[in-house]
């Protein structure tokens, strides 16, 4: 029996190296979490396009592995127990990668309970924040006449890069050395530019903030995932 023949996935998005990890992806910093783990951690992987629209995300065959019908989402064909692992979440997608290599996640536990920690600051903050005040700025909610949600994501946002500005503060990466914590902020960060935010945010006033981006936007790894899957087929 084929080794992923149970994932309906499968049938939308066939594989063509079924021995590798299957990455179901498109390029939002949500998104590029995993590739840049992937390519960070030197893991083989296959990407498939996953686009944002109903018909791929809404897809029976897409929710059969993320029934929370968000990308990205993966399948590990030499899971932890001899058998092939779907993973949706973005953070647990990361975790489980750095346990699997022993890579990225420290050296010790309180290395490990350190970056999980700054991980949790990015997956219950900074994302949906962030991602809020983009709503509110640039997308549908900047038609709503009622300045007040717009001025709460601001704040929250202001507010988590004050720490962030803090944290870093004569350190390179977030939690010590490198690491996923790391994968999971940055790109969150950058994605301030897309979301023509960063004049609402006193951007400019950081420093120690956009100097982070910069060193993490220049790794190798990130320069290569940042664009992994294409936007375009």
């Amino acid at each position: 029996m084929p080794r992923l023949e149970g994932f309906k996935i499968t049938q939308k998005w066939p594989t063509a190296d079924e021995n590798v990890i299957q990455l179901y992806s498109y390029p939002t910093p949500n998104g590029i979490k995993i590739s840049i783990a992937l390519e960070e951690m030197g893991l083989p992987y296959e990407a498939h396009r996953v686009t944002l629209s109903d018909a791929d995300v809404q897809s029976p065959e897409f929710l059969s592995l993320n029934p929370n019908n968000k990308i990205p989402a993966i399948i590990d064909p030499n899971g932890p127990d001899g058998t092939p692992l779907g993973l949706f979440e973005s953070g647990a997608i990361l975790i489980y990668l750095a346990e699997k290599t022993g890579k990225l996640i420290g050296k010790t536990a309180t290395d490990k309970a350190k970056i999980i920690q700054w991980l949790m600051f990015q997956m219950g903050g900074v994302g949906p924040m962030f991602g809020q005040m983009g709503y509110f700025v640039k997308f549908a909610g900047k038609e709503i006449e009622d300045p007040r949600p717009r001025e709460r994501y601001i704040a929250e946002s202001k507010r988590l890069l004050a720490v962030l500005e803090n944290q870093l503060d004569g350190q390179d990466w977030i939690a010590g050395d490198f690491s996923i914590a790391d994968i999971a902020l940055a790109p969150w960060i950058n994605a301030l530019e897309f979301y023509g935010t960063k004049p609402h945010v006193n951007y400019a006033d950081l420093k120690n903030v956009p100097a982070y981006v910069d060193r993490f936007m220049a790794r190798p790894a990130v320069q290569k995932a940042k664009d992994i899957p294409p936007r375009e087929a």
